[in-house]
């Protein structure tokens, strides 16, 4: 009886695991979320982050005013056998500022500042480089996936020719050299079909360099979502007017201009002298009783309490060359001129990146537009034609790698497209979309 049970039991639980619903597939994932994700994993990123943050902590220590000095002293202490009574020593204490002047404080945390603008600037060229990857590797994942795909279809295909001609050659319409060919063929495109799914599989791996982590460890079991959008640019003119804004190479060089500017500012304050202004504080107590030389009692000193006031202004001597203030100046010239160059650089740039855009838009639309569905058209063609042995076994091969190459060639004007995009938005400074 309970073995009855047992067995009834199993077969309900089967039937209800049969009839409970399927766990939906994980949606694929888009560019914008492996870009966001980028944005938040990348260890390059991450290490950017924190020269920022000690960036900014050196604004705090530019801030720092120097210390004061506290002095101490307890003497003299009178050693001389001719002197008696020997008098007591005395105590002194004193405290030492320095004064800066010429606004050096001030000119430190301008320069400190600077310098965090510039880590920042600096990051964002970071960014650049980490999308530029993320948007090149997502492009060649994506083609490398379609093209296993394409060629896994190609491979099925080559296989039904293959059990056709088994078939034909049982009957007699075939003899067994073709046989032979075509299950040759098949077999060498097996192993290109080989090589094309290792090549899928390490451009998949290769996603978690910008990542910053396992790309199956952050996206388990998601495939890629490879139907880019058309992208619309500016206007050429619009371009070039937001790279000089936003750009991170004009940037940087916009920041390092302002930090050399701060640099130079801060040595010409450092060659004006700070003085040093000292309060003291001195206590002698009262002298012992005792006897002159004439053997008479001589009276003891009074106790004696004393202020004292001093300033020490240093003889700037070393002011007369002037090493430091023209090294400063040469850094900013250099500078302006770097900035020059670099927005020179980035409308050229623009341009030439607008160009291969347009290119590589002309032509994915040729090739989706005319060449996919002709080379189709012929394939389809060849294949009923070898099927009523009016085409010859080298007539289908022929045409079947011919669309295949088409195919293939059209994957690659799309991942150029692709690039094309990531390289006109990073160009202009904008955030790649795909």
């Amino acid at each position: 009886m309970k073995k009855t049970l047992a067995i009834t039991a199993l077969l309900l639980g089967n039937a209800a695991a049969a009839q409970a619903p399927a766990t939906p597939a994980a949606p694929p994932l888009t560019f914008l979320q492996y870009l966001d994700a980028v944005d938040t994993y990348s260890l390059a990123l991450a290490a950017q982050r924190e020269s920022i943050a000690a960036a900014r902590a050196g604004v705090s220590i530019a801030g720092v005013r120097p210390d004061p000095v506290l002095t101490m002293g307890m003497g003299p202490k009178e050693f001389s056998s001719e002197v008696r009574p020997k008098p007591r020593p005395g105590k002194t204490i004193g405290v030492e500022w320095t004064i800066e002047t010429a606004g050096k404080r001030g000119k430190r945390v301008q320069a400190a500042e600077s310098d965090v603008r510039l880590a920042e600037a600096s990051a964002e060229g970071v960014r650049h480089q980490a999308y530029a990857d993320a948007a090149a590797g997502f492009a060649e994942a994506c083609r490398a996936r379609d093209a296993l795909v394409r060629q896994e279809a190609s491979l099925q295909a080559l296989s039904d020719v293959v059990k056709a001609n088994e078939t034909r050659l049982r009957a007699g319409d075939v003899g067994g050299l073709e046989l032979l060919q075509s299950r040759t063929e098949r077999n060498q495109f097996e192993a290109n079909v080989v090589r094309a799914r290792a090549h899928a599989d390490a451009m998949r791996i290769n996603l978690a360099l910008p990542l910053g982590r396992p790309f199956d460890a952050q996206f388990r079991g998601r495939g890629l979502q490879c139907g880019f959008s058309a992208y619309q640019p500016a206007g050429l003119a619009t371009l070039v007017e937001t790279a000089m804004l936003e750009r991170d190479d004009v940037r940087i060089a916009l920041a390092s201009l302002e930090s050399a500017r701060a640099s130079a500012e801060l040595q010409r304050a450092n060659r004006y002298v700070d003085p040093v202004v000292g309060v003291s504080y001195g206590y002698l107590p009262r002298g012992r009783d005792g006897f002159g030389a004439d053997g008479q009692p001589v009276d003891a000193s009074p106790r004696s309490n004393t202020v004292s006031l001093s300033l020490s202004i240093p003889l700037p001597f070393s002011r007369l060359q002037r090493g430091e203030l023209n090294q400063a100046e040469a850094l900013v010239t250099k500078a302006m001129l770097d900035l020059q160059d670099t927005r020179l650089r980035a409308a050229a740039e623009i341009q030439a990146a607008h160009l291969r855009f347009m290119a590589a838009r002309d032509n994915l639309a040729r090739y989706r537009d005319s060449v996919l569905a002709d080379s189709q058209r012929v394939l389809e063609g060849i294949r009923l034609s070898y099927r009523s042995g009016a085409a010859s076994l080298l007539e289908l091969l022929a045409a079947q790698k011919s669309a295949d190459d088409a195919y293939l060639d059209y994957l690659q004007a799309r991942a150029d497209l692709a690039a094309a995009t990531v390289e006109l938005q990073l160009s202009a400074g904008l955030r790649p979309v795909l």
